[in-house]
């Protein structure tokens, strides 16, 4: 899916959105253990929540006292972010041309952010990733998974996205010259439909 598909998909609902998953963590103590870890293992520097939507969890990774601040494609959910957490730094931008300067980075959280791109789009974002990140830095992904080989389409209530067999991403990370830390795999929730993949890798 196009940047601007996107864009205009989650400008339409960005007070929707943002109320609804105000408090998300709240009832998943599982994904909230992985951003803790996240949090305890990157290097002291800058963290960025890229595909951050309106900043809840830009404000989680700064209660766990790092250096965060948000991108994300949607005007709307950018000024929603400001607004609601006036105290953190949001931008404008997309993941797939980061303006950081080679290794500025400690931390990239991608939290369901990248999942509507492109499969064949993927690889050249993780290069941007390992570009950003400083040596010893981490990147936590979170996405639907499948328990399928391939990935799959399907139909994102806001979006066209695509779920990830977990060890279909672990190999395109370990192609961009990532090293596996950790990885989690879920079942889904009653209010969910798939499986909750997360996956934690580090740059040498």
């Amino acid at each position: 899916m196009t940047d601007t598909a996107t864009r205009t998909a989650y400008d339409a609902v960005a007070t929707l959105y943002a109320d609804m998953f105000r408090d998300v963590l709240d009832g998943l103590p599982l994904d909230r253990g992985m951003i803790t870890g996240f949090a305890e293992l990157v290097p002291p520097g800058p963290v960025a929540d890229l595909g951050c939507g309106p900043g809840h969890l830009t404000a989680v990774l700064h209660s766990l006292g790092l250096d965060a601040s948000g991108l994300d494609l949607s005007p709307a959910m950018i000024a929603r972010a400001r607004a609601d957490h006036p105290h953190l730094r949001f931008d404008e931008g997309t993941m797939t041309a980061l303006d950081v300067p080679d290794g500025g980075l400690a931390g990239i959280l991608a939290w369901y952010s990248f999942i509507h791109m492109e499969p064949a789009d993927l690889p050249a974002v993780l290069a941007e990733f390992h570009r950003v990140l400083a040596p010893g830095g981490h990147l936590l992904l979170a996405f639907q998974s499948t328990d399928g080989t391939e990935t799959e389409a399907f139909d994102h209530k806001v979006a066209l996205a695509y779920r990830w067999p977990i060890d279909a991403l672990a190999d395109l990370t370990r192609r961009a010259g990532l090293t596996e830390v950790a990885r989690f795999l879920r079942r889904p929730t009653e209010i969910e439909r798939f499986p909750a993949g997360n996956l934690l890798v580090r740059k040498p």
